[in-house]
């Protein structure tokens, strides 16, 4: 048996590895600019930002020259694209709404692609389309490509400012001031659209000041403080200053920096700013929960306030001590909470690890009591999902010791000089059909012990590769994790068409039911997980810090607070995070709910 311990440490180091992408875990602004990283390189999942200019924007510009008059309303309604619309459109991804979305809705996100973080204008459209997918269906593509009166046939549009001074059209800022649709802007080039309307303070009731860099690190929203990781504040965030109250408002507040509080989000008529990327350096309880929640305002108005709750049953396989099992499943049963097992039929272990070096392998078929074990859970509202074939690689160390449970099965990682897990590539042989041939030999084991294909997958370590995320959507179509996407994966907004950069690495989590960019419906988890101790230079997790962040998830509309748990770690703790969460105001319920919309 493997001891406690080290599976408590390499279990859910994933979960954090798994919250954005870092290429550079320093200040944006002392990032390398010709970005030449190999893989290897990439230290924890967490986007950076690009360094903001030293330069103050300019209120005139000889290209946007001020309107003399204001333009003409644009259309309130869904319509139908024109010809030039629709050649803008369909150059982007045509992205679906997840279950509940409303299909009356749909959103454009447009983005920047110019200069040497153009790769980050698309990384930053993609999470913006995931979070979006949620309320409707959406497109995106680059704003440079935006034709005139595009925004009619659109019920609200999110414009991410990633590149300063990013040559916007003139027909997308006369068409932000014209209509009357909801409009979410972030970050830069908010003085090009300032700069074009005649009356700009007047109309809004506010206009910006000039970036701030100083230690703004809380940000309040929703009456809830989040944290801005103190990494994101050399890029800066855009003061702005509201002139007419009765006009303009400030949905969310920065506080911390020298310069006293600052409006985080400025908020007039239709019109929503945002002053800086709240995709960068992402941590749970981050202000990325409150553009969640402006971003599904914009793509669903609508929206319901449900506070649902999940629990995850995580890394049970042939292995598993049957006992305790019982014991998770005779808790959870009582409490009336259904519950899902993230479950990986085949047992692997070629270096003998805690077993005087003999190596093991054996299947679920080969383990009746695990077999009893896990049919008692599902008499008690366990649901299985599908977690890999053998939940490691081959005889790889991956990045510990090849044993089931502790290693990556999709792609590649070691542990490097600093106790970083880092992230290389996909597995020697990854394709479309080594992928498929692992969920098929997956089935097959499960068919063996009596249990019918899972009908959701959770990678291992919510990792895989571009290939391997498009055989799981074709084979379930549904995912429970935090989603790792690449940079390259969607030229010019058109997600799948491009080859996938490695190098180029991030990830996600959500504080609710999308639909992907490779089009699976993903349940949330974006509570994490207990861990009693420190791992991998990540800190100890308790209740106590799982249900801080299902507090701070409230923040958002129809946010689900999920969670996972290892079940070698007893009741104990099971209980004080659900009782945590109860105690919260959310309502457990199955995946299978959440899934339904």
């Amino acid at each position: 048996m493997r001891g406690r311990l080290f599976r408590v440490r390499v279990a859910a180091k994933v979960i954090v590895t798994a919250l954005a992408v870092s290429m550079i875990p320093v200040p944006a602004a002392q990032a390398d600019l010709r970005l030449g990283l190999k893989l290897g390189e990439i230290v924890d999942n967490v986007l950076p930002a690009p360094p903001t200019p030293d330069t103050t924007p300019s209120r005139t510009s000889s290209r946007i020259t001020k309107r003399t008059t204001q333009p003409g309303l644009i259309s309130t309604v869904l319509g139908t694209l024109g010809p030039t619309s629709t050649r803008a459109a369909t150059a982007g991804t045509n992205g679906g709404g997840a279950p509940g979305a409303r299909s009356s809705q749909k959103t454009l996100i447009l983005y920047d692609n110019t200069g040497p973080w153009a790769w980050l204008g698309e990384a930053y459209a993609v999470q913006a389309g995931n979070l979006a997918s949620h309320g409707s269906s959406y497109v995106m593509h680059p704003v440079g490509s935006y034709a005139a009166g595009e925004i009619s046939g659109y019920t609200g549009v999110i414009y991410i400012g990633s590149t300063y001074d990013e040559p916007i059209p003139l027909a997308f800022l006369d068409d932000v001031l014209a209509t009357t649709k909801p409009v979410l802007w972030m970050a830069h080039n908010i003085w090009q659209l300032t700069a074009r309307a005649p009356s700009f303070q007047t109309t809004y009731g506010w206009n910006w000041v000039q970036y701030d860099t100083g230690a703004a690190t809380t940000v309040r929203y929703e009456n809830t403080d989040l944290g801005r990781n103190p990494l994101a504040t050399p890029s800066g965030l855009m003061i702005t200053s509201i002139t007419n109250p009765a006009i303009a408002s400030a949905p969310a507040i920065a506080t911390g920096s020298a310069a006293g509080p600052i409006n985080w989000a400025t908020k007039a008529k239709n019109l929503t700013y945002i002053g800086e990327i709240p995709f960068s350096y992402v941590d749970h309880g981050d202000r990325y929960l409150a553009a969640a929640d402006l971003i599904s305002r914009v793509s669903n108005p609508a929206m319901a306030d449900r506070k649902r709750a999940l629990v995850r049953i995580e890394d049970v396989g042939p292995d598993a001590d049957p006992g305790e099992l019982r014991a998770i499943a005779d808790y959870l049963y009582r409490q009336r909470i259904p519950f899902s097992i993230a479950a990986y039929p085949r047992y692997e272990n070629p270096y003998g690890v805690e077993n005087n070096g003999v190596a093991e392998s054996y299947t679920l078929a080969e383990r009746p009591d695990v077999i009893s074990a896990l049919r008692y859970m599902q008499n008690r509202g366990g649901t299985i999902l599908m977690h890999g074939y053998t939940h490691q690689y081959e005889k790889l160390i991956n990045p510990y010791d090849g044993v089931s449970g502790n290693d990556f099965e999709f792609y590649t990682a070691h542990v490097n000089e600093n106790d970083s897990v880092i992230y290389d590539g996909p597995v020697p042989g990854d394709s479309a059909a080594w992928m498929q041939g692992r969920i098929n030999s997956a089935t097959t084991a499960f068919a063996q012990a009596g249990f019918a294909r899972p009908a959701i997958f959770e990678p291992p370590h919510y990792a895989a590769s571009a290939v391997d995320y498009e055989v799981i959507q074709q084979n379930f179509g549904k995912r429970y994790d935090r989603g790792l996407y690449f940079g390259g994966y969607c030229p010019g907004g058109a997600c799948g068409t491009g080859t996938p950069q490695y190098d180029k690495i991030y990830g996600q989590y959500f504080p609710y039911l999308v639909r992907d960019i490779y089009g699976s419906v993903v349940a949330p988890e974006a509570v994490g997980n207990v861990e009693p101790e420190p791992f991998n230079n990540h800190p100890a997790r308790l209740p106590a810090d799982l249900v801080k962040t299902a507090q701070q998830l409230k923040v958002v509309d129809d946010g689900v607070a999920s969670f996972f748990y290892h079940p070698y770690l007893g009741t104990a703790y099971l209980r004080d995070t659900v009782q945590g969460l109860k105690n919260a105001g959310y309502t457990f319920v199955s995946v299978g709910t959440v899934m339904a919309g």
